[in-house]
């Protein structure tokens, strides 16, 4: 092989490892983008970034099959007054309350479309379309699979019930005066 050769070898060898990294920096960064915490999260569960985005995208393409719609006003008013019943239940049944909530949050994920699989399946699928309170849903679930074990106390009860009412009004495509409106 003569030099020549060698050297424009190499120089596409480069050229294609550096063509390969801006690749992978480009979806690294549209990926952290899109799901902001549940990137890292999904890091932590995979135990490495590869792994990991490989999964977001599986995720973003499998829910791009859900025929995902909106709530029509009367679907989101009859919900609405169902969350208000079970935020007043909280007051004289703090578990009951609780549970009404859990059961609220999934027949209005049901009513715009999600599969209705095991809870981490219904997580990693929320997450393509509202990555900023996934957390609190994992967190407001888990709290009530505790309380279901007994090990939930009134102020976890609390806290479950303020999370899951933000994942509620994501789901019900509420937006409250005081925050700037979500991109899509």
């Amino acid at each position: 092989m003569s030099t020549t050769v060698a050297i424009i070898l190499m120089a596409v060898i480069v050229l294609a490892a550096v063509a390969a990294w801006a690749f992978l920096r480009r979806r690294s960064t549209t990926l952290r983008r899109r799901f902001g915490p549940e990137y890292d999260h999904a890091v932590g569960e995979y135990g490495n970034r590869l792994r990991a985005e490989q999964a977001l995208e599986r995720r973003a393409e499998r829910t791009e099959k859900y025929h995902i719609r909106s709530l029509n006003r009367d679907e989101q008013q009859r919900f609405s007054e169902e969350w208000r019943r079970a935020q007043a239940r909280f007051v004289d049944d703090p578990t009951l309350a609780i549970r009404d909530a859990d059961h609220l949050v999934s027949e209005v994920m049901h009513q715009r479309g999600y599969p209705m699989a095991e809870f981490d399946r219904r997580a990693e699928d929320l997450s393509v379309d509202h990555p900023l309170v996934i957390r609190n849903y994992r967190a407001a679930h888990d709290i009530a699979m505790a309380e279901r074990e007994g090990r939930a106390n009134t102020e976890d009860l609390r806290r479950g019930m303020v999370y899951y009412r933000e994942l509620f009004d994501e789901l019900l495509e509420i937006q409250p005066a005081d925050m700037p409106e979500r991109r899509r």
